[in-house]
């Protein structure tokens, strides 16, 4: 798949199928921190260095092809100008560090962006495997097995007491983060998720928002992941992760239909204002454009309304942030620009679902 080809599609192909409980989990994500022998960590590597290891990867897996996920293309960061490399992190391709803290990164991506190794972020590498909906256990198969791939040809640093070694000490062992991404609109409307925070944070886990450290939790989606990997298998990892994520599957169901009961006309006011809003408005910002898709999509999610599939929403709200909205336009814009643009953007999307278009094999943008 070409450079072009990641950039025009907002939503990645693995996110168009539905997976397990995909009405609150939108994905899971299994990573795993690894890094060379002998090679000093990106942090204090000289650029030289770093280059080196890109170049090792490039000769070793571009262009290879891996017997699940086919061929894997490389993308240096240099390559890329600021706003491209914006669109990488809005759509979870990439962290923010990658984006703007390497001395010399890249990205060796699936053909299906369900597989994408980070090439000196904080680590040599971040191997990382995203699945739709809620399915953990298949994200460590996979990421795995792309790791077992990569060591046929590198020699990770591995200590036999420590495990893995990693540049930061929280990640040593194992080496693996595991999160599930999920949209709780009921659990933040009701006001429960602020006493539910607390004991996730003591179980060892961590909140965090749609773009993990330090980001905000926009359009009620949270990320949930592990924080402690030495002195834990991998399968303990994911298995305390997803007894903690499907209590809060519970926990969210039981109040969308504790808001249905008791609620209903207010609730249904808040989402035929937020679609309303979505189809006609003229300007409106990411902030809020946000906001009102997780009023629709929970909408949708209760069949409170037809016509509108669920995707759309994962595809809207990846498609309105700032830099796939400059993409688009193919020149850098003003605030007020991206604000019209991203409401002729969500109307325009919004008119071909409804009109069937988009599933009678047209519909591009």
């Amino acid at each position: 798949m070409s450079l072009e080809s990641f950039m025009s599609e907002a939503i990645s192909p693995w996110m168009k199928s539905k997976g397990p409980d995909g009405d609150i989990v939108i994905s899971s994500r299994v990573r795993l921190a690894r890094n060379l022998q002998n090679v000093p960590y990106p942090l204090i590597a000289k650029t030289e260095q770093l280059e080196k290891i890109i170049m090792q990867v490039k000769e070793k897996f571009s262009g290879r092809s891996h017997r699940k996920f086919g061929q894997l293309e490389l993308v240096n960061m240099n390559e890329l100008t600021n706003n491209e490399k914006r669109v990488f992190v809005e759509k979870h391709l990439i962290s923010p560090n990658l984006s703007t803290e390497s001395k010399a990164g890249a990205v060796l991506l699936s053909e299906d962006e369900s597989v994408s190794i980070m090439v000196n972020e904080e680590d040599h590498f971040r191997i990382q495997c995203l699945l739709s909906g809620f399915q953990l256990d298949e994200g460590l198969k996979y990421a795995n097995d792309m790791d077992d791939w990569m060591e046929e040809k590198l020699d990770f640093a591995f200590d036999e007491k420590r495990g893995y070694l990693t540049s930061c000490p929280t990640n040593v062992g194992t080496g693996l983060r595991s999160s599930v991404m999920m949209h709780l609109p009921a659990l933040v409307i009701t006001k429960k998720l602020n006493r539910i925070l607390p004991a996730i944070n003591q179980l060892g886990l961590v909140v965090r928002g749609i773009y993990g450290e330090g980001s905000d939790a926009l359009g009620n989606l949270f990320q949930i992941s592990n924080q402690i990997t030495l002195g834990k298998s991998e399968k303990d990892i994911v298995d305390d992760l997803r007894s903690v994520v499907s209590q809060l599957i519970q926990h969210e169901r039981s109040a969308r239909e504790t808001l249905l009961q008791q609620s209903r006309n207010q609730l249904e006011d808040r989402i035929y204002r937020s679609y309303g809003i979505l189809a006609y408005s003229r300007r409106i910002e990411s902030k809020e454009a946000m906001q009102r898709l997780s009023d629709v999509r929970m909408g949708i999610d209760l069949k409170l309304i037809d016509g509108l599939e669920g995707n759309i929403l994962n595809e809207l709200m990846i498609l309105t942030q700032p830099g796939f909205l400059q993409q688009y336009a193919g020149k850098e814009l003003s605030s007020e620009e991206r604000d019209q643009r991203r409401a002729t953007l969500i109307r325009e999307r919004v008119k071909l679902e409804l009109s069937g278009e988009l599933h009678d094999g047209g519909g591009e943008i």
